[in-house]
């Protein structure tokens, strides 16, 4: 089940990042930017209230955790900027292209506190085929 929750969640991207661009096209880069995250923190406060969350004690939450909200704006921004010279599919492959690389590096190292996951042969083939599909659709 968290595998299909997962796959469906690649889904909810790739119509955020269509619907993200073309409001875009509309406004500006930076007033979307603004209107995407406002809409995010009104529906998240409704949810909030509507299911009487509680908040934890967030004095002993690590300050570097908190960077995630100046991570989402800065990744709208710069998806939104990318959609309009690449479009969905190019853009989307791109960007798990990094997420990929990233979390090779993160889990080899074990950085984070992370455990280690040591890099091997199996996921060189896993890159060669995705450098192959990015070739591809770059050059369609």
């Amino acid at each position: 089940m968290d595998k299909l929750i997962t796959a469906f969640i690649g889904l909810i991207v790739a119509v955020m990042v269509f619907c993200n661009g073309i409001l875009t096209g509309y406004t500006s880069l930076y007033f979307s930017n603004a209107l995407i995250h406002g809409i995010g923190l009104i529906t998240i406060t409704i949810i909030i209230i509507v299911g009487k969350y509680r908040f934890k004690n967030l004095k002993t939450v690590p300050l570097l955790l908190y960077t995630g909200g100046l991570v989402g704006v800065v990744t709208v921004l710069l998806t939104n900027f990318s959609f309009s010279y690449l479009g969905v599919s190019l853009t989307l492959a791109l960007g798990q292209v990094g997420q990929f690389l990233t979390s090779v590096v993160v889990d080899h190292y074990g950085l984070f506190g992370l455990s280690k996951i040591p890099f091997n042969k199996k996921k060189i083939v896993g890159l060669v085929i995705i450098g192959l599909g990015l070739i591809i659709m770059m050059f369609e």
